[in-house]
């Protein structure tokens, strides 16, 4: 015979916390270096190769160049100058990885980043080399390009920065030289791949460009975005001419406009792309936030919410409130949504038709339940064509 519970304690609270658990966030900033560390022909530093390691500090990118005993750089390499320049930009970005490669197998560096889920940008140390044509296995900045786009399919989403060898010769056909010899080895048909160029530069600039683009919201365009620690001679500046060929080969040219006085700037927004809906950085940035906000936000859905009007309209809220904040911060201007199954499921059942009645059977008999997100994304100005009339009266 089953003993019947007493009444004591007569109030039994038990505390569930699962509520006051955040919403995981993705920083929209985080970049990664993978660079070699030579220094007189020899591989110097204490950090070990195909390793990831976080760095926030000069010291801490020390670990990637030759020091003597009292901690002081003697010997600089490719990896630790990178990380410096990143670190230069204003804003910086909000997160610094770097690996360091061994042999110059780039492909090995870049795997080690692959379950490491906060990564946003990744670049190759002052590398230039677009590496082996297709079929052949990709090396250089083709790992990059296969890194990106293999990782970012795998739901890690990233966006590779490389640069077009700066030592290239001024020619009348220089974009078209440039786009021809990297296209093959980095046009990325998802649009992960940026590529800027700054002819005469004496600096990493892929590291700088991913410095600087990492340290702006997703939705800020990366058009006329200054680059602090870059150094190009006048005689090597770009033509007006060359800046417009370069950005119709979605090549980003490095300018010095006289009308922004002194320094250097990012002068267009496009990703190296044969995809035109994916042509612009932001919207790429803008998407890949969204995505990881939508999986973060509605997982906790997942395995309790139930395909009934009241648990599909629990989803509904969830979604509201990832979406809500966006349009408040101004991402996006507007959304909605649509659960068609929630649609049915809020009528009476008796005016279901066949169709309405076997999606719901559907959704119910496999445990899934389709949702339509749309936004509304307002870009930012890229150009502005003035008419002026001037009158005597």
């Amino acid at each position: 015979m089953a003993v019947t519970p007493a009444a004591f304690p007569y109030v039994d609270v038990l505390i569930n916390t699962s509520a006051l658990v955040p919403i995981a966030q993705r920083q929209t900033g985080v970049i990664a270096i993978v660079g070699k560390t030579e220094a007189g022909g020899n591989e110097v530093g204490t950090a070990t190769a195909n390793q990831p390691l976080e760095v926030s500090t000069p010291d801490d990118a020390a670990q990637f160049a030759e020091v003597d005993a009292n901690g002081r750089v003697t010997g600089r390499t490719a990896l630790y100058d990178s990380l410096l320049l990143a670190m230069l930009q204003n804003p910086p970005p909000q997160k610094i990885y770097a690996v360091k490669v061994t042999g110059g197998d780039y492909g090995a560096a870049l795997s080690t980043l692959e379950a490491i889920g906060d990564i946003t940008f990744v670049s190759l140390a002052n590398e230039t080399d677009p590496g082996a044509a297709p079929p052949a296995s990709p090396t250089n900045l083709g790992a990059l390009r296969d890194h990106v786009d293999t990782v970012s399919l795998s739901g890690n989403k990233r966006i590779g920065v490389a640069m077009v060898d700066p030592t290239h010769q001024k020619s009348p056909t220089y974009a078209a030289d440039v786009d021809a010899a990297i296209s093959g080895q980095l046009k990325s048909s998802q649009g992960r791949i940026v590529v800027v160029a700054a002819r005469g530069a004496v600096t990493d600039v892929a590291a700088a460009t991913m410095g600087a683009i990492a340290g702006y919201d997703a939705q800020v365009s990366t058009v006329l975005k200054p680059l602090a620690g870059v150094r190009i001679a006048h005689a090597d500046l770009f033509s007006p001419t060359e800046i417009k060929q370069l950005s119709e080969k979605q090549i980003i040219p490095v300018v010095s406009p006289a009308l922004l006085g002194s320094g250097f700037y990012l002068g267009e927004g496009r990703t190296y792309t044969d995809n035109t809906a994916l042509q612009y950085v932001d919207t790429v940035r803008v998407l890949d936030d969204i995505d990881f906000r939508l999986k973060a936000g509605l997982i906790g859905a997942i395995g309790d919410a139930r395909i009934t009007k009241m648990g599909l309209r629990q989803v509904a809220t969830r979604l509201d409130g990832v979406l809500q904040p966006l349009q408040s911060r101004q991402m996006i201007d507007e959304y909605y949504f649509a659960i068609p199954v929630l649609d049915i499921l809020s009528t009476p059942q008796s005016g279901w038709t066949a169709g309405q009645t076997a999606i719901v059977q559907n959704a119910r008999g496999s445990r899934m339940v389709d949702v339509y997100v749309y936004v509304k994304y307002g870009p930012a100005v890229h150009r502005l064509d003035i008419t002026l009339i001037p009158s005597f009266v």
